[in-house]
């Protein structure tokens, strides 16, 4: 029995401090390979940083503790899910404790893996100098470089919504020209989005029937999640809070609060407008016909719009936003599968001597995918919902529970296809996908495995992505040594580890119901 018996509450405990010797690992790491302002920040003149940056070895040495720092924590989830597996009430006070471990360390931490705080702290400048972020990039700003921006962005506008500039620019306003002070409201924001999913998960996963213990694990104690919202500060942690706590209340008994919730989301980053109908699903109820329907998704767009229109009238730039949703569509990578078929089309064609058309033929692909998953989201918001037990999923305990399951459960996918058929997908946007599709229930098997791998997989992307490394380190030799590191690790924990291996193979069971017919 999960964590009553003496031998497995120690095993327990003890993945929970190594989850905590992962993240401190991280923390050292970042010292040598996170992300600062350089040449504004005074970090940089301090002996431990020059120590940490400056010298080939010590890089490298940072670069092997931030991949053993983050496999570690990946092993410490895993063990966390094997010694837990009964998910009784009495595990919640250990994930709690597992998740504040893991989380302190990196709240501490250079930026890792990505330098999106640092255009924050730009389109705060950009706010309080009162140029419109909408129709500015970072680049409008004097020496703007010396923030530590990714290139990518300084000449595109912002995507995010009213309340994440004000954000932006109170951490400027507050933080008075240092960069390390003003990441500090970013960190705090962070870790709001955290908490929200620490307590909306688990309600809606048991509103639904399912174990909120287990949903909780999966979803916010995941490293994916901590590593990408916590180390690395993406805005992404608060706009999936708030979007996740918007569609409990919307589902239960306050539907206008959760649409409220729901409007904030969409303020921070505006991609949670998918949740809008499905919100107001959840207020029509399962009795509703089609006039209900429609009334109420007209009461919800009037809602979350006019509270829109109040913050662009406050802040003078109204729906600016809506033209700055393409903003992330101009970039593509090759694991997204409509980039990388848009871009080996379209170099197919200019080899073949297509010139210019190539590029024309790889937007065509990726206007064609952006228009299709807007044609799924709809049809999915306009298919009639049954609110039949899935028994392969289990049934919540009412008919009202089973409608709001099925309409989560649409909003998952209605977020898959926007996610899957985008020329560009981050790591972090998995965990959009995996706490709609956890709270509707995620069951033992391949499900379960599929998400083992895609934890591996994107803890990979992010270990050998985005490393800070002054110009005269050879960059290719740390990141050679982060993926050799990192991809070793990652084989070890699926291959070789005899306590997690059997986690990444299907059972003998699950190999028999594979080959019956009838399963």
């Amino acid at each position: 029995m999960a964590v009553k018996q003496p031998g497995r509450k120690w095993a327990a405990r003890s993945a929970v401090w190594q989850g905590f010797a992962g993240s401190l690992m991280l923390l050292l790491g970042s010292f040598g390979v996170g992300w600062m302002a350089t040449s504004a920040s005074p970090l940089i003149r301090t002996p431990l940083f020059i120590l940490a940056r400056t010298t080939p070895a010590a890089v490298i040495t940072c670069t092997v503790l931030l991949c053993i720092g983050a496999l570690l924590m990946l092993r410490a989830w895993l063990r966390l899910r094997q010694h837990l597996a009964g998910w009784d009430p009495s595990c919640r006070p250990l994930l709690l404790k597992a998740l504040a471990l893991w989380t302190a360390p990196m709240m501490l931490a250079l930026p890792l893996f990505s330098r999106d705080s640092y255009a924050y702290i730009g389109q705060g400048r950009l706010m309080q100098q009162g140029l419109n972020p909408y129709t500015n990039g970072i680049s409008a700003l004097s020496n703007y470089y010396n923030l530590g921006p990714d290139v990518l962005w300084t000449e595109a506008p912002t995507p995010y919504g009213p309340v994440w500039l004000w954000l932006e620019q109170a951490a400027v306003g507050l933080a008075n020209g240092s960069p390390e002070l003003a990441l500090v409201p970013f960190r705090l924001a962070s870790l709001l989005g955290v908490v929200l999913l620490a307590i909306y998960v688990p309600r809606l996963a048991a509103r639904h029937g399912f174990n909120p213990q287990r949903a909780l694990w999966l979803v916010v104690l995941n490293p994916v999640l901590l590593i990408n919202f916590i180390g690395s500060v993406h805005n992404d942690s608060l706009m999936l809070g708030l979007v996740v706590a918007g569609i409990y209340h919307a589902s239960g008994r306050h539907p206008v609060w959760g649409i409220v919730l729901v409007t904030l989301s969409i303020a921070i980053k505006p991609i949670t407008l998918i949740a809008l109908p499905f919100a107001g699903l959840l207020w029509a109820g399962s009795q509703a016909g089609w006039l209900r329907k429609f009334a109420l998704w007209t009461a919800t767009l009037a809602i979350s719009m006019g509270i829109l229109a109040a913050m662009g009238v406050v802040n003078g730039l109204g729906f600016g936003w809506l033209a700055a949703l393409q903003t992330p569509g101009t970039v593509w990578i090759w694991y997204a599968p409509v980039g990388l078929f848009s871009h080996v089309v379209g170099f197919l064609v200019t080899l073949l001597g297509g010139g210019g058309a190539g590029a024309a033929v790889t937007g065509v692909i990726q206007t064609v995918g952006q228009g299709a998953s807007i044609l799924v989201v709809v049809l999915l918001a306009l298919v009639a919902v049954r609110a039949t037990p899935d028994p392969g999923l289990g049934a919540g305990p009412s008919r009202a529970s089973r409608y709001s399951q099925a309409v989560l459960r649409r909003m998952a996918w209605a977020f898959a296809a926007v996610v899957l058929l985008a020329p560009m997908i981050q790591p972090w946007y998995m965990m959009w996908l995996l706490a709609f599709f956890a709270v509707t229930g995620i069951r033992d098997g391949w499900p379960l495995r599929a998400v083992y791998f895609l934890s591996v997989f994107f803890t990979l992307i992010a270990l050998t992505d985005q490393l800070s490394v002054f110009q005269w380190i050879p960059v290719v030799a740390v990141r050679g040594v982060a993926i050799g590191v990192s991809v070793l690790g990652a084989l070890w924990l699926m291959l070789w580890d005899r306590r997690t291996r059997g986690l990444f193979r299907p059972s003998l069971a699950e190999r028999d119901a594979l080959r019956d017919p009838r399963t």
